[in-house]
């Protein structure tokens, strides 16, 4: 059936020019039948619907919500009590005790919308559909149904509730290697489907279905733990093939990802791979690239909730650079999420990746003619287009704006150390000589970049100046070369730290996690009732906790909690958890940070017993069975980290 074949699509009414067509009311959705075979509406350009960022967000919660999925609150960026994850970077990351084997209070099928950072894709940002900040669609199966039904289910949803077209639709599988065979299940699945919809789909290079490898279609968490193959979902663009070897996988453009099916079934242990006894499912959705889509947007920029910004930066711009504008775009939103999580720009692991967004986007500003301060107006714009979804964005607006413009501060004076750097390298390298030339072979641009942030334009710039005769291409290969090796030693650094994975649950961590609910309870005591936590960080070596408060702990207060803490340890008291409603549990707790994250039913952690606790938290756990378990507890440093925000190191000697 050609497009010829309709005549009227009008309030579910088809009137056709073939006799032998008949319109058929599956349960979702409207097809037309010959011959005992279905075929897609057509003039599906036409029908389907235009839906803003939040319709494709609320569309997704209430269709899994009809399948019996429970709504579980995103989480923080910053991950609790987790020293292998700089940041949450997929829907999945809460959930991974659950997939594990752990029974979740919610039950076994789950689905949420999560923000995420993810700075692996950093150099890829500029382009039509990376971004370092966005949100996933998320549904889990926690050994409930498994591969049919979960294919299934994401088709329907893109089909039949967003309207995409069918015809447009690509899958990937995993093609097989010596630990697990190809994944037939799901190519199998794919091709009824696509059937179903009178298109009959094979599977190889090239094709509807198309078989990748590890790299591509294989999932597992940094440092091992439950695995497995994954199907992923595209989008054709009706770009052309950029080559002949142009498929799902190609970053062109032609074919947009649009969501990933992980299918756990594996355990891997050291090198080595085996039944996990479990068959868990993961599935995550960009949704900027579902608004892309649906919008018939050139990218995920010039979607509803990025024009505005666009825009903003477009008015401060002298010039034109797309993937500048882009860059800006991203980095700022981010920045602003991060900071509304209590992060701080800083020279370590998380502080440093806010500064480095931060940075970069002020480097991109210059390049687009921004010679002034104008970060705070376009965190602004941030602030605006995402706080009627996360309302603490506007709450806490003085502060992010505060913090992102003293970062672009401290970057300016930054990069006037570089000119007068610069001035002293060109001095010292070219005094007494007739003519000036340059090739780059020392790295000097690279190393002006990493320590004073100047972007290479700069220093080219600033050789013109000079009337340095240079080779362009030359010296961008060799800033190149410099830049690779530094990326390099950055990935062999934070190795694990990227990809997510599971949580430290070591003896030790455990320990330091239950002695950190003994030190709030204490500072509660000792310091005062407005204590409450507003991060943490456990590693097996020391617990960090930030709270609220305006001035450093004095000496007497810090041994109150010290003796305090250590009196809870000498008592041996009991370590327990009961799992009940939200609502019951927030008239336990004296103190509740971050209650937007909790799901309607939640843990509860008590120390001591019923009749006389000491502390009782939300929580998720681990921790020790006794307090008699830890050692002498010791305060080792107290530090600011922000306006009213102390921070507290401590161990167990």
């Amino acid at each position: 059936m050609t497009k010829v074949d309709i005549a009227i699509y009008q309030r579910n009414k088809v009137v056709t020019r073939d006799e032998d067509l008949v319109l058929v009311e599956p349960e979702h959705g409207l097809r037309f039948r010959r011959k005992g075979v279905f075929f897609i509406n057509i003039l599906q350009e036409s029908l389907m619907k235009k839906m803003s960022y939040n319709e494709i967000r609320e569309i997704y919660l209430d269709y899994m919500k009809q399948h019996d999925h429970s709504f579980i609150p995103s989480a923080s960026l910053v991950p609790d009590n987790d020293p292998t994850v700089l940041y949450v970077n997929a829907g999945m990351f809460p959930l991974v005790p659950f997939l594990m084997g752990e029974s979740h209070p919610n039950g076994t099928r789950l689905a949420n919308s999560q923000r995420c950072i993810r700075t692996i894709d950093i150099d890829e940002v500029g382009d039509i559909s990376h971004l370092t900040s966005f949100e996933m669609l998320g549904n889990w199966s926690l050994n409930d149904y498994f591969k049919k039904e979960a294919i299934e289910l994401t088709v329907d949803l893109f089909v039949n509730r967003y309207g995409f077209d069918i015809n447009n639709i690509y899958a990937s599988v995993f093609e097989g290697n010596e630990n697990s065979p190809e994944d037939d299940v799901s190519i199998q699945v794919w091709k009824e489907i696509f059937r179903s919809y009178g298109i009959e789909a094979s599977a190889g290079p090239g094709e509807r279905i198309q078989k990748l490898g590890m790299d591509e279609n294989w999932w597992e968490l940094a440092g091992g733990g439950p695995c497995g193959p994954c199907s992923e979902i595209f989008y054709d663009t009706g770009k052309e093939l950029c080559s002949d070897k142009c498929d799902v996988s190609c970053s062109c453009g032609k074919y947009i990802e649009l969501g990933n099916n992980v299918f756990m079934e594996y355990l891997k242990e050291g090198e080595s791979y085996k039944p996990l006894g479990r068959f868990n499912v993961d599935f995550g959705g960009g949704l900027d690239r579902l608004a892309m889509i649906s919008q018939q947007a050139e990218s995920v920029w010039e979607t509803d909730k990025y024009l505005p910004i666009l825009k903003k930066v477009k008015e401060l711009s002298q010039v034109e650079v797309v993937e500048s504008e882009r860059i800006i775009i991203d980095h700022l939103k981010a920045a602003s999420w991060i900071v509304m999580d209590g992060v701080i720009p800083g020279r370590t692991e998380r502080e440093y990746i806010l500064r480095r967004l931060i940075r970069r986007a002020i480097r991109h500003g210059r390049n687009l003619g921004m010679t002034k301060s104008f970060v705070g107006e376009i965190v602004d714009i941030c602030i605006d287009q995402f706080m009627d979804i996360y309302p603490q964005l506007d709450e806490d607006r003085e502060k992010i704006v505060e913090v992102i413009v003293s970062e672009e501060t401290k970057f300016n004076e930054t990069i006037e150390k570089g000119l007068h750097e610069f001035e002293r390298w060109f001095d010292k390298t070219f005094e007494g000589k007739k003519e000036y030339i340059f090739d780059n072979s020392d790295g000097f641009t690279f190393s002006m970049y990493e320590t004073f942030g100047f972007p290479l334009e700069m220093s080219l710039e600033e050789l013109k100046n000079r009337n340095v005769r240079f080779d362009e291409a030359q010296v961008r290969e060799n800033h190149l070369r410099e830049y690779e090796k530094h990326q390099e030693k950055s990935r062999t650094a934070t190795k694990g730290l990227f990809k997510g994975g599971l949580a430290d649950t070591s003896e030790e961590s455990k320990k330091l996690h239950t002695a950190t609910h003994l030190l709030l309870q204490a500072l509660y005591r000792v310091v005062g009732s407005h204590v409450f936590q507003k991060g943490s960080n456990i590693t097996p070596e020391r617990l960090r906790l930030d709270f609220p408060n305006d001035t450093k702990l004095t000496p007497e207060q810090i041994q109150k909690v010290e003796d305090l803490v250590n009196e809870q340890i000498d008592k041996k008291l009991p370590v327990s958890f009961v799992e009940m409603s939200k609502d019951e549990a927030m008239k336990l707790v004296q103190y509740a940070a971050f209650e937007d994250r909790y799901g309607e039913i939640v843990k509860v952690y008590t120390i001591g017993t019923a009749d006389d606790p000491y502390s009782i938290e939300i929580c998720n756990g681990p921790h020790v069975d006794n307090t008699s378990e830890l050692r002498r507890f010791k305060i080792i440093k107290q530090e600011n980290v922000g306006a009213g925000i102390k921070r507290i190191k401590a161990i167990l000697e």
